[in-house]
């Protein structure tokens, strides 16, 4: 029940406790409730279709229905990943894909090269030591990417070859910097190794083609660019790695790659999935192809440039300053002095109902974060930017106010 003549700007809500059988009223909130709207680099927003797909009464997992489901879902993962290579399917976060990655890969004593921006690169390191790897660490400052020449010398050096797989992250989402995946991994199949590359927040979102530019082995995750809730993780290997698999002398029981490979070409999966998740998967994935993974890939890189270019109007400083080393994903932004940022992240979501990522590990409370990942439009940004400068005056920083919207419609209507 709601109560008007209150107010313009504030409503009471009338909440019913059935357990008590009583009325219990909150006073207090904005004109709009559970209109709560995610600008961080994942989970991500999710279109109404998809929604409303994945409410959907559940079917059998083993029914012709869910196969024929399958087929599609399969089909156009290899389309979106730009493979024709098999992509398996994991019920797991994007952390399920690494490890999927390197437990069927890794023996203990192997050397693992990781190339690490942040945290997710980190975790690279952090899983393949799991399972007994030697680890070395080639790691950059935040807002850094590797250095293509840097790894060259590096692997120049290991005459023997005993690095075995190189671990790297091509969006870093812990910092918003991308690595120049193509060149790094041409430097690592020259030299032999495998290469293993997180694609959690730029498969869907930038440029990444694992079948043209060498990549072996390559992970993501439903909850970035696929536009879909967390629960399912992909991941594609290429059969230089399958012949790594195969010298693997425990291989993951739940993530095993033979197990999912056979599932993949009958239509099906070697385990119990996230059945709702899956059907709602479908539906993103033909929103996805039905504009095109270059147009989708296009979409996300002008986003991303243009809050850059109106992040800097706004006299804020980014954490990656260099476009070419952006992601299209994610951008990293500087707080003003004297103003914190749980306090711009506090405004953002008390007074426009608006969420940003504070930064993780070293960075938390450095830097705040914006996606511009999966179901975002130019109004999502508009607004954003908006609501962020109106935090901003209010909390005292000095700049010309409308200058960071002025310039954002100025980028986008390029």
């Amino acid at each position: 029940m709601w109560v008007s003549n209150i107010n313009f700007y504030e409503i009471i809500y009338y909440n019913y406790d059935i357990c008590n059988n009583r009325v219990m009223v909150e006073k207090g909130g904005k004109i709009m409730k559970d209109k709560t709207f995610l600008m961080i680099p994942g989970p991500t927003p999710v279109p109404e279709s998809v929604m409303l797909d994945i409410a959907k009464h559940p079917i059998g997992h083993r029914s012709s229905e869910f196969s024929s489901i399958l087929e599609e879902v399969y089909a156009n993962l290899k389309y979106v990943f730009q493979t024709e290579n098999d992509v398996f399917m994991f019920t797991s976060s994007g952390t399920g894909a690494m490890c999927a990655a390197l437990e069927n890969l890794v023996n203990q004593g192997d050397k693992v090269l990781s190339l690490v921006l942040g945290n997710f690169g980190n975790r690279w390191a952090k899983i393949a030591e799991s399972r007994g790897a030697v680890v070395e660490k080639i790691e950059v400052n935040a807002g850094e990417v590797i250095n293509p020449e840097v790894l060259k010398e590096r692997l120049a050096k290991d005459v023997n070859k005993e690095i075995k797989i190189v671990t790297l992250t091509h969006s870093e989402t812990s910092t918003g910097a991308a690595n120049d995946v193509k060149t790094l991994c041409s430097i690592i199949r020259e030299h032999g190794a495998l290469s293993v590359v997180d694609g959690v927040t730029s498969v869907c979102a930038m440029p990444c083609k694992p079948d043209e530019w060498g990549i072996d082995v390559l992970v993501s995750g439903s909850q970035k660019g696929f536009m879909i809730p967390p629960g399912l993780a992909f991941l594609t290997a290429n059969e230089r790695a399958w012949k790594v698999y195969e010298e693997c002398k425990y291989p993951s029981f739940y993530f095993d790659w033979a197990a999912h490979r056979k599932s993949v070409r009958a239509n099906s999966t070697p385990f119990t999935p996230a059945v709702n998740l899956i059907v709602g998967l479908n539906t993103a994935l033909k929103m996805i192809k039905s504009e095109g993974i270059d147009n989708v890939n296009a979409r996300h890189k002008r986003h991303c440039m243009a809050l850059r270019a109106a992040i800097r109007a706004l006299n804020l400083e980014l954490l990656v300053p260099e476009d070419e080393h952006a992601s299209y994903a994610i951008t990293s932004i500087l707080p003003p002095e004297g103003i914190s940022v749980p306090d711009i992240r506090k405004t953002l979501k008390e007074d426009y109902d608006i969420v940003v990522a504070n930064g993780q590990n070293q960075l938390k409370d450095k830097i705040f974060r914006m996606g511009t990942l999966g179901f975002v439009c130019d109004r999502d940004l508009i607004a954003s930017v908006g609501a962020l400068e109106s935090a901003l005056c209010k909390l005292g920083h000095k700049f010309t106010l409308g200058a960071g919207v002025k310039t954002l419609i100025e980028e986008l209507n390029k």
